[in-house]
């Protein structure tokens, strides 16, 4: 068995410690798995009862010719499947509700912690990755709890049972039928070995398949292939990733219709052989006819019992290797603790101070997921197109502004009700500092407070609470856009999405659409313009009433009536809130009371405009290069 369990390329290894935290999740069933095994029990023990009624029908009750005894052996035959079925419809009830009450469990408190993670998890982290711990890993976890233990505990106490039944009936043939029981493991580990690298295969392939219906179904990828007018070229490649699958799927349906033939084949030898012993001994009187037919019966019991065994080791090793990964997720220490007694932010009056603050992004593997060889997901798939593998060198190549410390000695103050603009070149640290407000970061030294309190020492909620933050790339789910827009204020009623919408200058377009703010907006927006999207995204801050607002002002690539209905939607939006933007245009500039302009991580400059033009520094630069085109 140990063997059989090490022919698998991943080598699972089952530990006490986790066949221990398994059982924890099932703890909260435990009366329920007590019944199951009960049911297991008496469902063997009916399945028992069907030979020893052959074998009594054949050696006494017909032969006395006893009319009364027929009557109830054939009503016990015909009740005993009844009996049986209605216990199997309870039990695979009961397993089902283990198996699924264990699974929703589990994967609440995987996604629960996946919720926790920093936002540092989910850029260093591959989405399929993620899916396939939630759906893969998972399902392959349910299959262990509902099939596979369940599974193995009933086919060991049927094959006891039948041995123990087989061995008080006749002795002599239960060693006959004992004897090739070492050729169902032979089979199993020389075509069992063989099936499952052809399945492997197979889901690889599939994986090839999957991957690239995902990457070209999508609606970026439909329109990179209509706008390059490669259809045909996608409809080929695709082909061929489908004979693929298709072949191989022929090949392992072929090698497992052989694998069933021997097995078979095993079967047939210790039936025949103990036919064939069992009548020589019943012509020399050693023991009646009835008794062979009762055995061939338990044979045939035992025979299917030690095939669903040969295999189930490594179901149950790789079922334990899906826990094991599930585990992996939930194990993970959050980057971003909430300390013990953190404070809850009331009132918050909207002062940013930054003292001394050091920032470098962790490019290390420390709290991320382990690389994991998952045949059949899609996320082991490196090149979709290609089928290359990724070059390692590709992380390595040179950025605009690239340097060990993202953020360096940032000291600043934002006074409440003020707007800070921040300028700088491509690269110069601009969003990784407003993303160090709401904590979506913590500095590697230095402090960011809030109305004088450490970020480190509030609550996460009362500190998201308070600031609102429009980014550069705005998400909207497929949805409604009531929807997306509630999402910041759950129970805001439709006067309050209204009258944010108008404050963002949207609320004329909402209205104008046939279902007004019951429009589904598409995959990620796609449906609307960036200049809506934006609009929305302003509604849905303004919805949310924060005392900090973080904008990046993205408005470059917008048409100008766009551009002009955001600006007025910022100038509102702004009054009375502390705003930290990054700033695009010479008009939000002028407006601030703040400007910072930065530069490799740090802030070279700030002051006003008319003090940074005075200098002559980089911030005139930009003023000549970017900004001077908006006067």
């Amino acid at each position: 068995m140990r063997r059989i369990i090490e022919a698998t390329d991943e080598k699972p290894k089952i530990t006490w410690p986790l066949l221990k935290r398994v059982l924890h999740f099932a703890k909260p069933y435990r009366w329920r798995i007590a019944a199951i095994l009960i049911l297991i029990l008496a469902q063997t023990g009916l399945m028992l009862l069907t030979p020893l009624i052959m074998r009594d029908l054949v050696d006494k009750t017909i032969p006395a010719k006893d009319l009364h005894r027929l009557l109830i052996l054939a009503l016990s035959l015909l009740m005993i499947p009844v009996v049986s079925g209605a216990i199997g419809v309870s039990q695979r009830r009961l397993n089902a509700r283990v198996g699924e009450g264990v699974i929703c469990d589990l994967r609440m408190v995987l996604y629960a912690n996946l919720q926790r993670m920093s936002l540092r998890f989910f850029t260093n982290t591959r989405v399929g990755e993620l899916m396939s711990r939630l759906n893969n890993d998972v399902m392959g976890a349910q299959t262990a709890i509902s099939s596979t233990i369940v599974g193995i505990v009933t086919q060991l106490i049927q094959a006891v049972a039948v041995l123990a039944v087989m061995l008080s009936l006749e002795w002599r043939l239960t060693l006959i039928s004992v004897i090739i029981m070492p050729l169902f493991i032979l089979a199993a580990r020389l075509l069992g070995n063989k099936l499952r690298d052809i399945a492997r295969s197979q889901m690889e392939a599939n994986a090839q398949m999957n991957a690239m219906m995902n990457e070209t179904l999508n609606i970026g990828g439909a329109l990179l292939v209509k706008l390059f007018g490669r259809r045909q070229l996608e409809v080929d490649r695709f082909g061929q990733r489908a004979a693929q699958v298709r072949d191989l799927g022929v090949k392992r349906a072929f090698t497992g219709s052989i694998f069933m033939a021997i097995i078979g084949l095993i079967s047939a030898v210790g039936t025949a052989l103990v036919y064939g012993l069992g009548g020589y001994f019943v012509i020399l009187g050693a023991f009646t006819i009835g008794t062979i037919v009762a055995f061939g019966s338990y044979l045939h019991q035992l025979y299917g019992a030690l095939q669903q065994l040969s295999n189930a080791p490594v179901e149950f090793a790789t079922s334990m290797v899906s826990f094991e990964r599930v585990f992996e997720v939930i194990d993970l220490p959050v980057d971003i603790p909430e300390i013990e007694g953190a404070r809850t932010m009331q009132e918050v009056k909207g002062e940013i101070r930054f003292e001394e603050v050091y920032f470098s992004y962790n490019n290390t593997d420390e709290n991320l997921l382990s690389d994991v060889r998952r045949y059949g997901s899609m996320d082991n798939v490196t090149g979709v197109l290609s089928g290359k593998m990724a070059s390692k060198d590709d992380d390595d190549a040179p950025r605009s502004q690239a340097r060990a410390n993202a953020l360096e000695a940032i000291t600043f103050c934002a006074e409440p009700g003020q707007i800070v603009a921040i300028v700088g070149p491509s690269g110069a640290g601009k969003t990784t500092l407003t993303y160090l407000i709401p904590r979506l970061y913590d500095p590697t030294s230095g402090v960011v407070r809030i109305d004088g309190h450490d970020l480190r020492e509030v609550t996460l909620e009362s500190l998201s609470r308070q600031i609102g933050m429009v980014t550069q790339e705005t998400h909207l789910f497929h949805d409604t856009i009531r929807t997306n827009l509630q999402y910041a204020k759950l129970d805001a009623a439709q006067e309050e999405l209204e009258e944010a919408c108008r404050i963002a200058n949207i609320h004329d377009f909402i209205r104008e659409m046939p279902d007004g703010y019951d429009t589904i907006v598409g995959e990620r927006g796609f449906r609307l313009s960036g200049g809506e999207k934006q609009r929305l995204a302003l509604a849905r801050v303004i919805l949310k009433n924060p005392r900090i607002l973080l904008l990046d002002e993205a408005t470059s690539s917008l048409d100008s009536k766009s551009e002009a209905l955001i600006q007025d939607a910022l100038e509102k939006v702004m009054a009375d809130r502390t705003s930290v933007v990054i700033a695009h245009r010479l008009s939000t500039i002028l407006a601030a009371d703040l400007i910072l302009v930065m530069d490799r991580g740090r802030i070279v400059e700030s002051g006003s405009h008319d003090t940074l033009l005075a200098q002559g520094g980089l911030y005139t630069t930009l003023y000549e290069t970017q900004f001077r085109k908006d006067d």
